[in-house]
């Protein structure tokens, strides 16, 4: 009794989901049960007319786009003066006239092929004001098609319709061994022809299998016709079931384009559906016998259907009613989720309560206190250990330019025994002051480039004019760009003791600055020795290579991770080089300019 108890219990998630449930589920099921009885009947009927007429319609679209395309062959036969005019000044009895012939018969082949409709154009036939005569289509042709086209009863009837709104009819074929056949033609005088008795057309018979063929695509089992707008039949399928030909004239007469009518036929209470082409005068309708819709499954389908929709309302509804109850604090939950993984770890009193949920919440508030503790702690640490590798970098730095420092005034010392040694000393005395002002300051360009220059005087000394330093700055603002300190002097050092000294003759660097993109681009380019394709593709990946003999004690490595760290792993160092012919050392810095 007590877990029964407890199963109700309003403060549970599954007591909360069975009785919702239970409530959706016997309110969908009284629903259901009354609609169905009241409305099945006429839903049956209503969804066999939609169903009807959803497909004439079809059927009427498919045979008007076909009526369209034979159409538009004949029109495009009667605009196409350049050839057939060709053709009536041409005597046809010849090897040029014969061949002209032959190749206006292609084009009417290619006209009919490309339609997609060629298996029923029975003939095309193209007669000008000269007696000349071309043909094609699945009927063979005769001398004799042009006296019987144009003393066919049908003639002058069609030649006189209006291409605009050209409704077919449904006529005998006028060509021999086909009498019995019947065709739908469409026929136009020549657009470029004059309108003497001899005027040349172009004629086009339709084949009646082509509504025979869609009709029996369509074929669902009741009895469905086509007919023109003259009220002849050109195809139907299933007239053994019911003779549908008694409603025609009912048909033709009413005013409407598409609808139904309830009758009866043969005694039956029938629904027929019908839809008709204004430009084409084609007529296709369906005749279902209402006492045949109770063994239609697609009936039956469309009342499951109707019953999924309805239960799905009812569920839907009722769904709201429990996002209410139950969602509500779900959807906090998430939330504050959500901002917790956005970096928001602040406690939410909300999410929290004596349920299944409330008690996550108040997991999820400690998960998010101990979080934010951890990730404080990081940040701190991680800090720390930044300064500190920058601090270690710049450390490595300073003293090996000391060194090279005092090595070059111990070698003026021992071969001029001059004033060298005051400049030397002068410029030394410049770069101490400026690298003790802090190991991670960032100057203008215009300062380090003061900074190089002092640099280069006393290497200048110690080389006997070995290089020449050539600088060259795209734009006088980027002075004013703020770098950091000691950015240029490591890589002139590599270009002296690696590129140009080892090659044994004179050499020049030329540095340069330009920006693109908010981005700041320093090159360093010696015509020293070069670096090898393969020491490339490593020498900035590998750090163990910063005391290899091939580069200063400081190295490129050392420089370019020191950048990576200051700006971000986007930023650094880019070498390009030819073995025996220069290396070109380029820098990217985010440009910042006061």
């Amino acid at each position: 009794m007590k877990k029964l108890k407890n199963l109700f219990s309003i403060k549970t998630i599954k007591s909360k989901l069975i009785l919702y449930n239970l409530i959706i589920v016997i309110s969908i099921a009284i629903f259901v049960s009354i609609f169905n009885f009241i409305s099945y009947q006429n839903n049956t009927i209503k969804t066999a007319i939609n169903n009807s007429m959803y497909q004439t319609k079809n059927i009427s679209d498919r045979l008007q786009i076909a009526y369209e395309e034979m159409l538009n062959i004949v029109l495009n036969c009667t605009e196409r003066k350049s050839l057939f005019l060709s053709i009536n000044n041409q005597d046809l009895q010849t090897p040029g006239g014969k061949r002209l012939a032959l190749y206006g018969t292609q084009v009417l082949k290619d006209y009919c092929a490309v339609s997609g409709y060629s298996e029923y154009i029975a003939k095309i036939t193209l007669y000008s004001k000269g007696g000349e005569l071309i043909q094609s289509g699945y009927i063979p042709g005769s001398k004799n098609d042009v006296p019987s086209i144009t003393n066919s009863v049908w003639f002058h009837k069609e030649l006189a319709k209006n291409s605009g709104s050209y409704e077919l009819s449904l006529v005998d074929s006028p060509f021999l061994g086909t009498s019995k056949t019947k065709l739908l033609p469409i026929l136009r005088p020549l657009e470029y022809d004059d309108s003497s008795k001899n005027a040349g057309w172009v004629l086009i018979g339709i084949s009646s299998k082509l509504y025979s063929k869609t009709l029996e695509q369509y074929n669902n089992g009741n009895a469905m016709y086509c007919i023109t707008g003259e009220g002849d039949v050109i195809a139907s399928v299933n007239t053994n079931k019911i003779n549908g030909t008694s409603i025609i004239n009912t048909l033709l007469s009413n005013e409407q384009n598409q609808g139904y009518l309830r009758v009866k036929i043969d005694a039956k209470d029938s629904i027929v559906t019908y839809y008709r082409q204004p430009q084409s005068g084609i007529l296709v309708y369906e005749v279902i016998p209402i006492r045949d819709l109770s063994t239609n499954h697609a009936v039956i389908v469309q009342v499951i259907i109707l019953l999924f929709i309805s239960c799905f309302i009812i569920g839907l509804l009722l769904s709201i009613l429990i996002s209410k109850k139950i969602n509500k604090p779900i959807t906090r939950l998430l939330y504050s989720i959500k901002n917790i993984s956005n970096g928001d770890f602040s406690h939410n009193p909300e999410i929290e309560g004596n349920d299944e949920i409330g008690i996550i919440g108040k997991g999820v508030n400690q998960m998010s206190s101990q979080i934010h503790t951890l990730l404080d702690t990081r940040v701190e640490v991680e800090k720390e250990k930044k300064d500190l590798e920058i601090k270690m970098l710049q450390a490595q730095i300073n003293p090996h330019f000391l060194y090279n420092t005092l090595d070059s005034i111990r070698w003026i010392a021992m071969i001029q025994k001059n004033s060298g040694i005051v400049q030397v000393v002068t410029s030394l005395s410049s770069l101490l002051k400026n690298m003790a002002k802090g190991f991670n300051e960032k100057v203008t360009l215009e300062k380090e480039l003061e900074f190089l220059n002092d640099y280069v005087i006393i290497e200048k000394i110690r080389y006997v004019e070995l290089f020449d330093i050539d600088i060259q700055i795209s734009d006088p603002a980027l002075y004013k760009a703020k770098i950091v300190k000691l950015t240029l002097q490591p890589i002139v050092e590599n270009a002296i003791f690696n590129g140009i000294e080892p090659s044994g003759h004179t050499g020049i660097i030329k540095i340069s600055a330009y920006a693109n993109n908010n981005i700041l681009y320093i090159s360093i380019r010696d015509n020293g020795i070069g670096i090898s394709p393969e020491n490339i593709d490593s020498i900035l990946s590998k750090p163990e290579r910063v005391k290899s003999s091939t580069m200063s004690g400081i190295g490129l490595p050392n420089v370019d991770r020191r950048f990576k760290l200051v700006y971000g792993e986007d930023y650094g160092i880019k070498i390009d080089s030819k073995v025996g012919e220069y290396t070109n050392i380029t820098v990217s810095l985010p440009l910042e300019i006061d």
